[in-house]
């Protein structure tokens, strides 16, 4: 299984990557491929204008390891009670309609609040929902995310860290039973 983790956000050193890199090893454990598409290396700067339905090298390569995973997982933090606008240029610089057709997808939703980044996770859902990806059910969400995550022992909360590794476990089983139809 190759698995492509987004780091939904565009911010520097960002909660975001700390958490995909965390989960990252969590899925290296049970032999899963791994990679992290990180936004912050997105480059805006070429589709600037509106590029939409043209060809940007910088903007396919970028894309390339997305378009080869057999599955993703988004980390989307909460900006401003919905995802980051990043997140939606990547989504709108992807092929359409084939990038998202049954893929599976699963989400860890982060914030610096009580509610974990519920609200963008459910609206991305919308966006992937639209494009016929396949969506995992069992979503995570860190609340007080610079508070209860660490990089190294990841939830500091004991039954949002157990809800990670079955959201790991169960999103493995997922993917394999897809694949084998």
């Amino acid at each position: 299984m190759k698995l492509n983790i987004i780091s939904g956000t565009d911010m520097p050193n960002s909660k975001a990557l700390e958490v995909s890199e965390y989960i990252k090893a969590l899925y290296e454990k049970e032999g899963v491929e791994v990679t992290i598409t990180d936004l912050v290396d997105f480059p805006l700067q070429d589709v600037v204008g509106g590029k939409y339905g043209q060809s940007i090298p910088s903007v396919e390569k970028f894309r390339e390891p997305v378009l080869e995973a057999d599955a993703l997982l988004i980390i989307i933090p909460e900006y401003n009670g919905s995802f980051p606008g990043i997140l939606k240029i990547f989504i709108d610089y992807m092929p359409y309609p084939s990038a998202f057709v049954k893929t599976p997808i699963a989400y860890v939703g982060i914030a610096g609040g009580a509610f974990g980044g519920l609200r963008p996770v459910e609206q991305f859902q919308m966006v992937a929902n639209y494009m016929d990806a396949h969506q995992f059910p069992e979503r995570v969400f860190i609340s007080r995310v610079q508070d209860m995550f660490h990089p190294i022992q990841g939830i500091l909360d004991e039954f949002q860290q157990k809800l990670l590794e079955s959201q790991t476990q169960g999103f493995i089983k997922y993917v394999n039973a897809l694949k084998r139809g």
